[in-house]
């Protein structure tokens, strides 16, 4: 821990300034869990966490926040009678911070925060990419009667109209889901099975990597924690046998951020649950998020991001997206 460390700023980083280049985002949201409880406390778990990651990347010339500016928001405060007014308040609650001259690292939260976090986008989500880390395809039309379920958080983002979904790590799907990927040509998955193949998992895993070399444009990464190895992750709510280890993940984020035809606008980590017998889930959140956030740094200082940083003190308008979306 640094001896100026301030409890409830991720990394324990003080802040100076007014400027924001980095935004932290809490979504403590849990409506839709449908196995394992307790994703509302994950970002304060995570962000507690954070305090223990080195603030070393080999990638960047100084330790984080290595000249970025980077600030802490105050967490989205829970409120809507319903599912459909609390996704309208995340997005709400995002906006101000989705307006190109900061970088959001959100942190959740179930993976229902998605669709939220696309509504905050500006840009045509035609022209978006999501690159998608998880264990779950999370293509279901609806669990349990609810089509705003967690499983069905990648759906939506389709159904919404994003351009392009890349999923990495997925061993845990229906059979429905497994026919829309093969029907959306829009999707790109890349199975456990096939990149942890003991006799083919290399050449599939270097294709995943040359994928997303090729990425042209805006880009969302969303990390559901879930696509991690179960014994790195084992207080989240679906951990899953035969996952991705640390270092898949390290390689797809460092992959994507030096790719200097994409841009990448923004990324969440979610499913996010605080350990019961240590903090490891937590842990490997906050590297995963730590690790996003040291390769924005880095395409910032090579230009690659821009630089009109914005205040601290920022707008927020009220959201009717979902209500309007569930009206139709």
């Amino acid at each position: 821990m640094e001896p100026d460390h301030v409890e409830g700023n991720f990394l324990g980083l003080p802040e100076k300034g007014d400027d924001v280049d980095v935004v932290v985002i809490s979504l403590p949201y849990e409506l839709t869990t449908s196995y394992g409880q307790g994703t509302a406390q994950g970002p304060s778990a995570c962000i507690r966490a954070s305090t223990q990651v080195e603030l070393y990347d080999p990638s960047l010339p100084l330790d984080i926040p290595a000249g970025a500016s980077i600030h802490t928001a105050e967490p989205w405060d829970g409120e809507g009678n319903t599912l459909l007014e609390q996704l309208d308040n995340m997005t709400a609650h995002l906006r101000p911070w989705f307006t190109g001259n900061c970088f959001p690292i959100i942190l959740g939260g179930e993976h229902g925060i998605l669709p939220p976090i696309l509504a905050a986008v500006p840009s045509p989500l035609e022209e978006l990419t999501v690159v998608q880390i998880d264990a779950h395809a999370d293509l279901r039309q609806e669990l349990d009667g609810e089509k705003w379920s967690h499983a069905c958080a990648a759906a939506r983002a389709l159904d919404m109209g994003i351009g392009r979904l890349m999923q990495v790590g997925v061993r845990a799907f229906s059979r429905e889901e497994a026919e829309r990927i093969d029907s959306d040509e829009r999707i790109s998955t890349w199975f456990a099975s096939d990149i942890l193949s003991p006799c083919a998992g290399q050449g599939a895993w270097l294709e995943w990597l040359s994928a997303l070399e090729s990425v042209e444009g805006c880009v969302h990464l969303s990390i559901d924690i879930d696509g991690m190895d179960g014994s790195l992750v084992p207080g989240t709510g679906t951990p899953v046998p035969g996952g991705l280890s640390m270092w898949h993940a390290v390689e797809t984020i460092d992959a994507l951020f030096s790719n200097s035809k994409a841009q990448v606008i923004s990324a969440d980590v979610n499913e996010i649950v605080p350990g019961k017998d240590g903090p490891l889930t937590e842990f490997t959140a906050a590297m995963l998020a730590t690790k996003v956030l040291s390769g924005h740094i880095r395409a910032r200082l090579d230009g690659r991001f821009p630089t009109d940083a914005g205040g601290k003190s920022r707008k927020t308008e009220d959201c009717n997206y979902f209500r309007s979306y569930g009206a139709e």
